[in-house]
């Protein structure tokens, strides 16, 4: 499918969608913008157009009236086309922070790097740049994967559990389409497989790629490992220690297994040692995900806004030894927040929990009160007030941590501007 002249073809709005069009009329297409706002049917007649680009938020199934041969989408339409090799990233978290990393390691390496899909710009802006030399990272979603045919050269699967069941039938169907990364792999491919989690950890059935893993608890012959303090490699027989934990910048326990996959993935592209190591030394992470936004009189201040489930709120919780000033709460996604409520109980360093938004009263009652010395704060209204109670009961070598464990809306635009907010109210103390 590489001729596009004068061809019909439909794409949905949207960033992809509108990244897609521009390539497309760019090749000499007819191109037909398709947004759900123009009402309910303007679904009809798919058949007429000679190609269709579905956008990640579809659903296949709502095309499947259409001639399937004619379904396509800019991840399979970037795939057909690169003319170089890719580095493909999955996993119900941590796939922006590693496919971050792994640029990062390349691009310092000298290496003529991209990074697209999820996560930076949609690969199709930057196709044309490409020659059999460059090497392309993609961060590729399950809605992105999940009609996908062929797959990267490196596949990397990490921590799988479940997300996207609002669209997703069943979790078989989510990690069925996780899998396609590794799927249509040949004996020339390498996949790097997270053996922590079983969903990933049994998807090595799936690719005919040459294996290795990735763990923190567990350290095996063909892979990269934590062991004690260290990130070790096993490499075909030979063991190369690669750098001690704590000199790693990028803060959390769970950050760990993203390193992990991170340094295997630049060893197989030849990236050196001490290439890696600098790197690991000088990365933060990714905006709203656990980044150090200031400190000040030796208090941290970071901004975890990213995290929308209570899941991720455990993972930045336990990032810390320090005393902690939690802001936890927002709108409501029918979460779980049991086990949030469990850590926090059990917790030894948690010194304050500034609750907000409508969902503070149940993970509130979460909590086990007579386990805790925790002060439960509530009640404030801004952000502005937020940062200012929290850096009023601070102490030297305390850390005041936005990970709400919620989604935004009933107090902010999004998780955006919930993190934006937090940071411009942190920069303006004196």
């Amino acid at each position: 499918m590489i001729g596009f002249k004068n061809k019909r073809i439909a794409v949905w709005e949207g960033i992809e969608g509108l990244s897609s069009a521009k390539y497309l009329k760019g090749k000499g297409a007819k191109v037909t913008i398709l947004d759900r706002k123009d009402g309910e049917d303007y679904l009809k007649n798919l058949n007429q157009y000679d190609f269709i680009v579905r956008s990640p938020g579809v659903k296949p199934n709502l095309l499947k009236d259409v001639n399937q041969a004619k379904i396509t989408s800019q991840t399979k339409l970037f795939f057909d086309l690169c003319p170089c090799p890719i580095i493909g990233v999955t996993g119900t978290k941590g796939k922006g922070t590693t496919s971050s990393l792994i640029y990062e390691m390349l691009k310092k390496d000298g290496q003529d790097a991209y990074l697209g899909g999820n996560i930076g710009k949609p690969p199709l802006d930057f196709l044309d740049k490409l020659s059999p030399q460059s090497i392309v990272v993609l961060e590729l979603s399950s809605f992105q994967l999940i009609d996908l045919n062929k797959s990267p050269h490196i596949a990397v699967m990490l921590m799988t559990t479940s997300e996207h069941l609002d669209w997703h039938k069943d979790i078989k169907e989510y990690v069925d389409a996780k899998r396609n990364i590794l799927r249509f792999q040949k004996a020339g491919d390498f996949a790097v497989i997270n053996k922590d989690y079983p969903a990933s950890n049994e998807s090595d059935m799936e690719t005919s790629a040459k294996i290795f893993q990735i763990s923190r608890e567990r350290v095996g012959e063909q892979g990269c490992f934590i062991e004690g303090n260290k990130i070790v490699v096993n490499r075909d027989g030979r063991r190369e220690d690669i750098i001690l934990t704590d000199e790693i910048l990028l803060p959390g326990r769970h950050n760990l297994e993203n390193v992990c996959a991170a340094v295997m993935v630049a060893l197989i592209s030849h990236v050196k040692i001490p290439t890696i190591v600098s790197v690991l030394k000088t990365f933060k992470g990714l905006e709203h995900r656990l980044e150090l936004v200031r400190e000040i009189n030796s208090v941290r201040y970071y901004d975890d806004s990213f995290s929308t489930t209570p899941e991720t709120a455990i993972a930045a919780i336990e990032a810390f030894k320090n005393p902690e000033i939690l802001i936890l709460g927002g709108s409501s996604k029918n979460s779980d927040f049991t086990e949030l409520g469990r850590v926090i109980s059990s917790s030894s360093n948690i010194k304050a929990i500034i609750g907000i938004g409508v969902e503070w009263e149940r993970i509130k009652k979460s909590i086990k009160y007579h386990v805790s010395s925790i002060k439960y704060i509530a009640g404030l209204k801004t952000m502005k007030e937020i940062v200012q109670k929290a850096s009023e009961i601070a102490s030297k070598g305390d850390v005041i941590l936005l990970s709400p464990a919620c989604a935004s809306f009933d107090m902010f635009k999004n998780y955006k501007d919930r993190g934006e907010q937090f940071k411009r109210e942190v920069k303006k103390i004196q």
